[in-house]
């Protein structure tokens, strides 16, 4: 193992008190993800944006590798349920999806025979297993494109509806209304009434 892969897991596992398999496929990701859209780990100041598909200790490990992050608006989850992220060039527009090879657990396991326990040879394995048995790289288009999903920040509008601001572009307009997202039907919550 490298010296960079090395101090990568040891930041990411002082995040969860221990080392697990996922942490060790996000940082190898964030690192492979980079590299497939030609940029080096940690990314330049804003270069990408890493778009992960769940959460928990594989997106730490993708977070620490690649530098991706909430706060710079260079990571962003959309919850599928899956080990997987696709990395956008933001100046080349380059975008590749980076998922576990299909039969990962199991190659992981011809690379570490000596381990009798699979979590930890997988654990061992995931840190040994070249890049294209461990990965599958799929080139990808961005639906909705690239631009719209960074928006430009500091734009600033007011929902019609609500009344509550809405930043980054993210506003809906309908029937002639400047609407926010939830007002416009795209909810992850609905209102209670709160009794006091």
């Amino acid at each position: 193992m490298n010296n960079q892969l090395h101090e990568l897991l040891k930041q990411s596992s002082a995040r969860h008190d221990h080392l697990c398999p996922r942490q060790v496929l996000g940082v190898r990701m964030g690192l492979a993800g980079l590299a497939a859209i030609g940029l080096e780990a940690p990314m330049p100041h804003k270069a990408a944006l890493v778009i992960l598909e769940t959460d928990g200790c594989f997106a730490d490990g993708v977070e620490v590798a690649s530098g991706a992050v909430v706060g710079h608006r260079t990571l962003r989850i959309v919850d599928q349920g899956k080990i997987a992220a696709t990395f956008a060039n933001v100046e080349s527009g380059q975008t590749v999806r980076l998922a576990p090879s299909l039969d990962v657990r199991q190659r992981a396991l011809k690379y570490a025979p000596e381990i009798k326990k699979k979590y930890y040879a997988q654990l061992k394995g995931y840190q040994i297993m070249p890049e294209t048995e461990l990965f599958t790289f799929q080139e990808v288009k961005l639906e909705p494109a690239l631009k719209l999903i960074i928006s430009r920040p500091g734009l600033k509008a007011k929902c019609a509806n609500c009344g509550e601001e809405i930043i980054n572009e993210r506003q809906v307009c309908a029937e002639g209304k400047v609407l926010c997202r939830t007002c416009a039907g795209e909810r992850y919550y609905n209102s209670l009434e709160i009794t006091l």
